[in-house]
């Protein structure tokens, strides 16, 4: 047999033998089904797709964006843009799941005021959406306000209260303040700038940079953490345009729920208003951030509750008794700095404290002041964000002082008149509440009544009837 008709033989038989294997399966062989049933895949992988991309292509989507606030992608803003979508992709997924609790409310403040849309994804650069966040150097809410700022814009931050942590009243004075920056500036990527760093701060980038007035040709002369600053807004604002190119998907964002505000006119604590309404505490904790210790206090009574609105109806329809018994609410007391409960009949031995809006005076110090008002110096600073024991003249501070313990010179501002009538001259923080507080026996209401007042406003160097 010759070599060629050799190998015929041997490719027939190997061929017969392949149709006979394949007719006939061995023992434990296993055979394909018919249709393919996909409950018998089992994926043996756990990974997230990451879909690539190149500079061109990310330019090509930028330059076709359409935005007040447009930009030209750069290689910072491509960083960024990787770092966000690539290395921390939990962090976007993150602010993607809390968006829609905020982004309508950004939305329609900023279109309230004229402003461009795109300034609502700063918020996810200043907090991550949180409002209840607090930097290092003590700026808070989903805006990072410092306490200065924040009171410069009408927000009460003491003891009980901080409304930078308020979502609607953050988002206002974030609103004017950016806008008051950009008429400072004539430019958004500057405004945005000065919102990190102080106008002053651009200023001197501007000084030193030859009088230039675009953000990247002062890039050089800003603080570190401002040139990254606004790259970091801008990647936001191209990723959020376009998370299926991503594969940045949620499967459960969340929502927020429609609410009602009510006013009760009365101290008391979120726990009571929970026990008394079946209202969800941590819903009420959620809804009303800026009440810390879940405590509204005497001088913010008018302080209005948001509640969900489909339980709305069953408190107002039910107002009368759930505020009578908000009113029988414990009150509140401080222990070695712990926040305790008491009613009425209990009788402990706890400090009761006032709080005190102080300004400095000339030669006043932190010690000065902690011992006039039986406080220490580190309460001090806890209470007003301060990082060091430096103050300035005509500055104001919140103490929580123990009862009685303001200084003789402010108790000396009562005398008596002609009538034999005694009267006290307002000072700077008094309101009605801490003057009656002052005096044994004296309510808010005799006050008014005493001295013919219909609200409760009241001015430093005013003199009042007290008895």
């Amino acid at each position: 047999m010759t070599d060629r008709n050799l190998k015929i033989f041997i490719l027939i038989v190997f061929t017969f033998s392949l149709s006979i294997s394949t007719a006939f399966p061995q023992e434990n062989e296993l055979v394909a089904p018919d249709l393919f049933d996909e409950n018998l895949v089992q994926p043996n992988y756990h990974y997230e797709y990451i879909p690539d991309f190149t500079y061109d292509l990310i330019k090509e989507r930028v330059d076709k964006m359409d935005s007040e606030m447009s930009f030209e992608l750069n290689d910072r803003i491509f960083s960024f843009i990787q770092y966000f979508t690539v290395r921390n992709r939990d962090y976007t997924k993150m602010v993607l799941a809390r968006k829609d609790l905020f982004f309508p409310l950004f939305e329609e403040t900023l279109a309230e005021h004229e402003m461009p849309d795109d300034i609502k994804y700063l918020s996810i650069i200043e907090s991550g959406l949180d409002p209840q966040i607090r930097s290092r150097v003590g700026a808070m809410g989903l805006w990072q306000f410092m306490p200065a700022t924040g009171r410069m814009y009408g927000m009460d931050i003491n003891w009980d209260i901080d409304e930078r942590m308020d979502p609607e009243q953050s988002t206002e004075a974030a609103a004017k303040y950016l806008k008051s920056l950009y008429r400072m500036f004539g430019d958004w990527e500057l405004a945005l700038a000065a919102y990190n760093c102080g106008p002053g701060n651009v200023r001197k980038a501007i000084r030193r940079s030859g009088g230039k007035k675009k953000f990247w040709e002062i890039y050089n002369y800003l603080p570190r953490e401002t040139r990254g600053y606004v790259p970091q807004f801008q990647a936001m604002m191209y990723i959020l345009r376009h998370l299926d190119a991503h594969n940045l998907h949620l499967e459960e964002p969340t929502y927020s729920f429609a609410t009602e505000s009510i006013r009760f006119e009365r101290a008391f604590t979120l726990d009571k208003l929970s026990e008394l309404t079946n209202l969800c505490l941590s819903d009420l904790e959620k809804l009303n951030p800026a009440v810390k210790r879940r405590k509204i206090p005497e001088s913010h009574k008018s302080m209005a509750i948001r509640v969900p609105v489909n339980q709305a109806n069953y408190v107002k329809e039910n107002f009368a008794w759930i505020a009578d018994s908000l009113g029988n609410e414990l009150r509140p007391l401080f222990a070695s700095d712990k926040l305790i409960y008491r009613s009425e009949d209990e009788k402990l031995d706890e400090i009761e404290r006032n709080t005190i809006t102080y300004r400095v005076q000339s030669g006043d110090n932190l010690g000065k002041i902690a011992q006039n008002y039986r406080v220490s110096v580190s309460q001090i600073k806890e209470w007003n964000n301060l990082s060091s024991n430096l103050i300035r003249v005509g500055q104001r501070l919140t103490l929580h002082a123990p009862e009685g313990a303001a200084p003789s010179r402010t108790i000396a501002k009562v005398q008596t008149n002609s009538n034999g009538q005694k009267t006290y001259v307002v000072q700077p923080g008094d309101s009605l509440w801490i003057i009656s507080r002052r005096f044994a026996g004296l309510t808010v209401d005799q006050l008014k009544r005493l001295n013919n007042l219909n609200s409760t406003q009241i001015k430093p160097g005013q003199r009042l009837i007290i008895g």
